[in-house]
């Protein structure tokens, strides 16, 4: 069982300051837009211009991604003219870190100036209506770990990051998600563009037949393992929010079904769609405005 000095730490101000301040002494990038890669579409990274890059076992206080699809990487660079950050894979709970610190970065990018997130993750689907390749505008989450406890602002409160009881009604970006509708209706994507609710599992295990089941009455259109904790982090610390799911395989609902999910399905259908979200998400960089209310 985890002490509770063990269970809040990773996220304390000092070592986020620490890990902030030694990034930019290393990189004369200021970001302004932080980018999450999810599994298979770190090519995103690839596309930043004079690209710095920092491996996260050579950066202080930060875990490692142990995750194939998930280079485990730090990009800074500059996109469409904006400077920006991409992390090339990120950290689940399911790695067997704590929920503190695999938002860790979320916090680093605040203190480095980042005001707008742009996650992405693969996810399977529950809407019956969606198709393997589609991409899925994040609306709303439903954050399952977050009903047993596991919450990554649980433990005392740091006020320099945020307040105690921050709203999630607003958690995504409404102004960001109709740019996203915008631009896919300019650059002919709206045929595979959805918008829905993401449910977030701890896994590593897929889901059950019955699990799927249940997520769908309640609500949800597609189901993954990450990304909720990371928008609940970047939210408590006033960035804006942008998610997307990449719809990588559908879930199975049915007992008659020969069906199963697996993470090399989830990579193919990444690979398969790379370009055209790296698009899409270029050309939101490129519109961005700079938010000058919103540094500490």
């Amino acid at each position: 069982m985890l002490s509770m000095s063990e269970f809040v730490s990773g996220d304390s101000y000092e070592e986020c300051r620490a890990t902030a301040d030694w990034l930019m002494s290393n990189t004369q990038v200021r970001p302004t837009v932080g980018i999450v890669c999810g599994s298979g579409m770190g090519g995103l990274a690839e596309t930043l211009k004079e690209p710095q890059v920092f491996k996260y076992s050579d950066i202080p206080n930060f875990p490692r991604s142990t995750v194939h699809g998930h280079a485990g990487r730090l990009v800074f660079g500059t996109l469409k003219g904006k400077p920006c950050v991409c992390m090339q894979g990120r950290f689940h709970l399911y790695e067997g870190y704590p929920v503190q610190k695999i938002t860790l970065p979320m916090r680093v990018f605040k203190l480095m100036g980042v005001e707008t997130m742009i996650l992405t993750n693969a996810a399977g689907s529950l809407n019956q209506d969606y198709k393997v390749g589609d991409v899925m505008i994040i609306k709303d989450h439903i954050n399952m770990p977050g009903f047993a406890g596991i919450n990554p602002l649980a433990g005392p409160n740091d006020d320099r990051f945020g307040v105690r009881f921050p709203c999630m009604s607003d958690a995504y970006d409404r102004k960001l998600r109709q740019m996203a509708h915008d631009v896919a209706l300019e650059l002919g994507f709206s045929d595979f563009l959805q918008e829905g609710v993401y449910c977030v599992l701890g896994g590593p295990s897929f889901e059950t037949i019955a699990e799927c089941r249940m997520l769908h009455r309640l609500g949800a259109d597609a189901v993954g393992m990450s990304t909720v904790h990371e928008v609940i982090v970047a939210r408590h610390a006033g960035m804006r929010c942008f998610a997307m799911s990449l719809i990588s395989n559908q879930s199975v609902m049915d007992y008659d079904s020969e069906e199963k999910a697996n993470h090399e399905e989830v990579l193919e259908t990444g690979q398969q769609r790379a370009e055209q979200l790296q698009k899409l998400v270029s050309t939101m960089v490129a519109r961005l405005e700079h938010n000058n209310n919103n540094s500490f």
